[in-house]
């Protein structure tokens, strides 16, 4: 593996890496904590997951955190799961939020972008006074430090308020975007039994108005635990009955007040895609998710107090929580609220450069959509503020890493991540001292012992195998609701390897150091007794331009055989002919090999995925096994349940 791109995509200067963030800290962590002064990133990564306790406490102080009661240790069991992150310290995440309030007052906290494309800023004094109004009105309807708050909100600058006001309090902030349907929303909800609902009358997407009132009600009815409800005339409407008004919560001039919490106290519930049972719901702490972010954000990203901090993302998605902690580095963060290729495909380009982004974060899925449909973003826009553009979601393809070369700018530092929702974090990525290479993630992150395992717990280089953490990282979840015992947290991530973290992904941790992400190991395609990544399929396949998208599965037969059938959604006119098909089964056989080669190739109308865009494998293979539609997944958590009914219907003909 680590031959395959001998030869960077991009290096970074001497001058970029003597101005990183990440190099100022490595030298004053050698001063102060005995970190390797020498050595570069592998030098400090090895030393962060050596000296666990160490690094953890030098970034506390690097970034100032204040702890208003002092921690007893670093860290009191270290056990997983179970590790227990500064025992004795208490403190607010929203504190920390709201620190650039002080010194940046006039200047744009957030920077609001609709589908007119222009940006409305809220500065960092608005941002703090609203917050600290409505905190003062939660504490009066009775939120009390654990208490749950809602959000049905799009990404606009009041879920960031709302979001801050609940962790000021010391509550339990949970969200969903408004084009998730009421189901969908209940099945989350419903968990954590919300005290409060924040939430718009409908949104606007791709040029249209979507009115919600009818769900808003519906939720209503359907979480007797509610004692209040605020209405976000974002379509002007009135407030419904019994609703409170937003503009009323939020029109005082009150400094916030601010609950010092213990470190592990709940910040957030997040909720895993839920596929094919009830959505997971991961509870992350105060203080693990702001010593993580600082971490991420200030070290591994760059971000500080001259940097705008864009990344594509709805409040259905940890990315979102992720782009609100920017504020933590003193940044202002974009929220864009609309469709991402609206009112043409290049639509995220053009807010990037209106808004002056720095590091603009997306999908690898809209990056190759840019790539099929001929966007020329640098000829089209002034990108010149780009430093960094970011991807997640899933793996990008080599072919993406050169577009973004080749059509945004040469000197352009390209930070494919890869993380979780479970820990509301990367585990390897950006790296802003380290070269680019073509379809790598630069390393594994600081703080993370990242390593490829084989089925027997043996440590793998230039070799394919599961993802795993073998130390704790400080956002983990503390637990998952309604989890009493554990066993659902524990069977989720350390059943395989006891006391190890496996997160389901293969992965490839290279000689040199990077990281290739093949996709998930859950879905595994085994051939022949050779495992390989549905990743590498999709990234070979979606070259085609007749190909829109793919799936591929691959499924153990009653007779002890293996059918691996590749679903392909064409582009517009294309036609899935022979000649199409012969050059899909040769395009897979010389650039992956011929174990690869499916069985058959079928047309179909879509791809389904999950409400956050990622491609649903397995409650696929159920269907294709028999499994009823009902048991195969959980309809809530579809973006388009029409689609399985073709793949229901194959499993019902097929011989």
């Amino acid at each position: 593996m680590s031959t395959v791109n001998p030869q960077p995509l991009w290096q970074p200067t001497a001058e970029r890496i003597a101005e990183a963030r990440i190099t100022r800290f490595q030298a004053w962590a050698a001063d102060h904590h005995g970190a390797p002064a020498d050595g570069g990133y592998a030098a400090l990564h090895r030393w962060s997951v050596e000296e666990l306790e160490t690094f953890w406490k030098a970034v506390t102080e690097w970034f100032d955190v204040r702890f208003t009661t002092p921690y007893e240790r670093v860290l009191g069991d270290r056990s997983m799961p179970g590790a227990q992150w500064f025992p004795g310290a208490t403190l607010n995440y929203a504190e920390h939020a709201l620190r650039a309030a002080d010194s940046r007052a006039d200047q744009p906290a957030l920077l609001h972008v609709d589908e007119t494309h222009d940006p409305h800023p809220v500065t960092w004094a608005d941002l703090r006074r609203q917050v600290g109004s409505l905190a003062a009105e939660l504490r009066a309807l009775g939120v009390r430090p654990g208490d749950r708050v809602s959000g049905y909100l799009p990404n606009i600058p009041e879920a960031v308020v709302a979001l801050l006001a609940t962790a000021a309090v010391g509550g339990v902030w949970t969200s969903c975007a408004p084009d998730f349907g009421a189901r969908s929303v209940l099945d989350r909800f419903q968990q954590v039994e919300p005290v409060v609902l924040f939430t718009v009358d409908g949104y606007r997407y791709g040029g249209k108005e979507h009115d919600r009132r009818e769900i808003v009600a519906e939720l209503r009815r359907e979480l007797p635990t509610l004692r209040a409800v605020v209405h976000i005339p974002l379509l002007g409407t009135d407030a419904p009955d019994g609703a409170l008004e937003w503009s009323d919560l939020t029109a005082a001039d009150t400094a916030p007040v601010f609950e010092q919490v213990p470190f592990d106290h709940p910040l957030w519930v997040l909720y895993s895609s839920g596929t094919t049972g009830l959505p997971k719901a991961i509870v992350q702490s105060q203080g693990g998710i702001l010593v993580e972010h600082l971490k991420q954000l200030g070290l591994h990203c760059d971000l500080g107090p001259e940097d705008r901090f864009f990344w594509y993302t709805s409040t259905g998605w940890m990315m979102w929580n992720f782009l609100v902690s920017g504020l933590l580095t003193g940044t202002t963060v974009v929220l864009y609220d609309g469709s991402p290729g609206h009112p043409d495909t290049g639509a995220q380009w053009r807010i990037a450069e209106r808004t002056g982004a720095t590091l603009y974060g997306t999908s690898a899925a809209y990056v190759m959509a840019c790539r099929k449909a001929g966007v020329h973003p640098s000829r089209d826009h002034d990108l010149s503020a780009v430093k960094c553009v970011a991807t997640t979601g899933s793996p990008l393809p080599p072919d993406g890493f050169r577009w973004l070369h080749d059509e945004v700018r040469h000197d352009l530092w390209i930070a494919s991540v890869s993380g979780g929702t479970d820990v509301c974090s990367c585990f390897a990525g950006a790296v802003p001292t380290l070269p680019v290479h073509v379809g790598e993630l630069q390393a594994p992150c600081l703080g993370t012992d990242l390593q490829s395992w084989d089925p027997s717990g043996k440590p793998l280089t230039d070799e394919v195998g599961e993802l795993v953490v073998t130390n704790p990282m400080p956002s983990m979840p503390i637990h998952f609701w309604n989890d009493p015992d554990g066993s659902r947290y524990h069977e989720s991530y350390f059943d395989t390897y006891p006391g190890v973290w496996r997160h389901g992904d293969w992965i490839t941790l290279t000689s040199r150091g990077s990281v290739v992400i093949h996709g998930r190991s859950d879905s595994t395609l085994n051939r022949q007794g050779v495992r390989m990544g549905s990743a590498d399929i999709y990234e070979a396949v979606e070259r085609l331009p007749e190909i829109k998208e793919s799936l591929v599965v691959g499924i153990e037969q009653p007779d002890g055989g293996y059918w691996m059938p590749l679903f392909v959604h064409l582009a517009p006119g294309a036609t899935l002919d022979d000649d199409l098909t012969d050059r899909i089964r040769k395009t897979i056989r010389t650039q992956l090999s011929p174990r690869h080669v499916p069985d058959e190739i079928i047309e179909v109308p879509g791809i389904p995925h999950t409400l956050t865009g990622k491609r649903i494998e397995v409650p696929v293979k159920r269907l294709l096994q028999g499994t009823p539609l009902e048991k195969a997944v959980n309809p809530g958590s579809i973006d388009n349940l029409d689609l399985l009914a073709h793949y229901q219907e194959l499993a019902r003909t097929r011989p």
